[in-house]
Parts: structure tokens; C-alpha cells; sequence
């Protein structure tokens, strides 16, 4: 087993709700994230998934600190950076990048391509003097597939997946050890989106990067990682790694996820057991008490209301949160392989 770059234990995030304009009471508060724990081994691709609002992005910004936790710990190479000052972890951010979900509105439109990509350089007082930064920056847009030429032209010049290659070359600028990847494709045609992957798969075998990819297309995540968190209304209730997740899901949430990927397989597509889960999904400023999925679970017994389950090993290997996590037929069925179960 590889070692742990980053260890998140028990990590909440709560955004308080307010009334009142002079004031300002807490009335409420968002439960984004809800007591998460997890590892990102070295070397490793670990995805993320889930539904909106989730709270997938919420965890990838705690674990770069450009989020505080309420509670709960994130340490990166065994140092605790959760409530490390502003002068403490800078000096980190050099060893942790993000990559974001939006090419248009990631870039500053009145920066040159140079400049933009340029600027965790100056940040950290690297690659002093004009021409060994431009000579940087050139070489950075070359890796990234972007023509070094166009260092001097704006955002506006470029499509969105020049424009998330930008986003690219500036997050590997520094040679971190971590990258987190939030959502980098959704905003892109389908045609582009591959391309992004295969460049960020290339250059975590390059150049040694840990990725943290966040996203919610399940079959993204099948190709790029190697383990696979799921979340649900701030919790993680599966952790696997891919060919488990994908052949053998315990959650009960898990496989109503898996049973909505489209397959180019009209046999398979018959043969699955497709289930929508009953009612909407719960607000997480009030969340259900014990385990969340409860309310909308085809499962459900009386316990899943009163007792939380905990994230522990089943059968398969699998890390689940579940009181009656999925046998293999079950598993099956909602995967359309039940004959061959």
C-alpha cells in the first residue's frame, strides 16, 4: 500500500444561516459536509461523485484550506493544516493546486495567457527575471498542448478547452504533489472533454502527481481513477477502489447511480433493474437523522431511522455506511448482469 499524502478525518464544514441585516442571528446552517473521513494515497486517482450539492466541492476546497473546517482534521504529509495562518500555509500551497470547473470564469479576462500562467511564479518568488519566466511559461503551454506563441493573447482568444488547458499548465506550474480536479470537463463538448482527461492522465504519469478528481459522470471516473468515494448530502457512504465500485456496489445509492450510466448495449440496458429513488432529495439545512439516503431508500428498515451506520469493510472489499448493503444478485440486477452473477 502506498502512503497517505492526505488524511481527512472527521472534517465537517457548516455554513451558518442568518437573519437580519444589523445583527446578523444564525438561524440555521448548511450542513455541506457531515463528518468525512478518508485517505489520499500517493501516486493515486481518487474520484469523487455524487449529486449536486453533495458536497464534493466543499471537501476539495477543505482539503487545500482555501476552506476552514468547523471541526474535524485534514493533514498533508502528516502536518495538521486545518487552522494553519495565512504565512503558516503558504508555503504549502506550492505543494497543492486546483483546477476548476469553469474555463470562463477561472481566468482573469484582463490578464494576458502569460501572465495569468505566470502568476504562482511571482507568488512564490520563483523564475525571477522576464526571460527565464516567459521562457517558463512557453514551456508550460507546449506540455499542455497550447502553441507557445500565443503567451501575449487574452482568455477571450481561446475555446474552452484552450482555456482549460490554460488552467492546466498554471495548476502544474509549481510541480505540486497534489492536484484537485473539480469538475474540469462538465463545462466542455463531449468531443473536447476527452482530451482533458487523457492530458491530466498523462501528466500524473509524467511528472508523479497525486489527483483528486471531482465529478458526477460516472463512467469519467470509471477511466481516470483508481479508488472512488461516494458521497450523499455531505456524507461518504462508499469508498472502493474502481472495479469493485463499478462490478460489485454495496450502497444501496450506489447502485441507483450505476443503474442510470447509459450503456451502448440495448441487451444490457433491458436487462437492468432500474430504480429511481422515491421523493426529492432532503435539504441540508435539515437533514434526516441516522442514515441520510433513508427517506428515498428501497431498502429501508426501522433502524436505518434511528442508528447511523458506519463506514465499514463488507464482502466485497468495499467501505459502505449501510445497515443491508446490496447482495451480489442485487448488485446484478441493477447492473444488468444478473445471468451472469
Amino acid at each position: 500500500m502506498s502512503e497517505a499524502l492526505v488524511e481527512v478525518r472527521d472534517v465537517v464544514k457548516h455554513f451558518p444561516i442568518t437573519s437580519g441585516i444589523v445583527l446578523q442571528k444564525q438561524v440555521g446552517a448548511v450542513h455541506a459536509v457531515d463528518g468525512v473521513s478518508f485517505d489520499v494515497l500517493r501516486g493515486e486517482t481518487l474520484g469523487i461523485v455524487g449529486e449536486t450539492g453533495c458536497g464534493k466541492s466543499t471537501t476539495a476546497r477543505l482539503i487545500t484550506r482555501l476552506l476552514q473546517p468547523t471541526s474535524g482534521t485534514v493533514s498533508f504529509e502528516g502536518r495538521d493544516i486545518s487552522h494553519m495562518g495565512r504565512s503558516e500555509i503558504k508555503p504549502l500551497r506550492k505543494e497543492m493546486q486546483m483546477i476548476f470547473q469553469d474555463p470562463y470564469s477561472s481566468l482573469n479576462p484582463r490578464k494576458t495567457v502569460g501572465s495569468i500562467i505566470a502568476e504562482p511564479f511571482k507568488i512564490h518568488g520563483l523564475k525571477e527575471g522576464t526571460g527565464e519566466r516567459k521562457r517558463a511559461v512557453q514551456q508550460l503551454m507546449e506540455q499542455v498542448g497550447l502553441n507557445p506563441e500565443h503567451f501575449n493573447r487574452y482568455p477571450h482568444e481561446f475555446s474552452g478547452g484552450q482555456r482549460q488547458r490554460i488552467g492546466v499548465a498554471r495548476a502544474i506550474a509549481l510541480q505540486p504533489k497534489l492536484i484537485i480536479a473539480d469538475e474540469p470537463v462538465s463545462a466542455l463538448d463531449v468531443s473536447i472533454q476527452a482530451q482533458i482527461l487523457n492530458l491530466l492522465r498523462d501528466l500524473q504519469r509524467d511528472l508523479g502527481i497525486t489527483l483528486v478528481l471531482i465529478a458526477h459522470d460516472l463512467s469519467v471516473v470509471r477511466h481516470m481513477c483508481d479508488r472512488v468515494a461516494v458521497m450523499y448530502l455531505g456524507k461518504i457512504v462508499e469508498l472502493a477502489d474502481s472495479e469493485t465500485l463499478y462490478t460489485r456496489p454495496r450502497h444501496p445509492y450506489t447502485g441507483v447511480l450505476l443503474s442510470a450510466v447509459p450503456v451502448p448495449d440495448p441487451e444490457l440496458t433491458a436487462a437492468r433493474r432500474r430504480q429511481i429513488p422515491g421523493g426529492d432529495v432532503p435539504s441540508p439545512t435539515n437533514p434526516p437523522p441516522a442514515c441520510r439516503f433513508h427517506p428515498r431508500c428501497p431498502k429501508v428498515q426501522q433502524i436505518c431511522r434511528e442508528d447511523e451506520p458506519l463506514l465499514s469493510p463488507k464482502d466485497s472489499g468495499a467501505l459502505t455506511a449501510c445497515h443491508f448493503p446490496l447482495t451480489d444478485n442485487e448488485a446484478a440486477e441493477r447492473l444488468g448482469t444478473a445471468e451472469h452473477a
